[in-house]
């Protein structure tokens, strides 16, 4: 299985935010933003706290997807 974070992307740019304003509402690290950029598997702690930032949850921005 992999994980995509195409969700994570449009919901920025429908909220008007860039990858530099996420990691200033929740302290990411440059080297976190660039795993998700490569659908890396992150922390549920980093995974929290863009939630809490983009007042979503994590189906708003995360896909599970099954490889066979």
């Amino acid at each position: 299985m992999r994980f995509s974070y195409n969700k994570l992307w449009k919901l920025l740019i429908d909220k008007n935010l860039k990858k530099k304003d996420l990691m200033a509402q929740t302290r990411l690290t440059s080297s976190t933003i660039a795993k998700l950029g490569k659908d890396q598997p992150v922390s549920m702690e980093v995974l929290a706290r863009i939630c809490e930032a983009l007042d979503c949850n994590i189906g708003d921005i995360l896909d599970i997807i099954k490889e066979d």
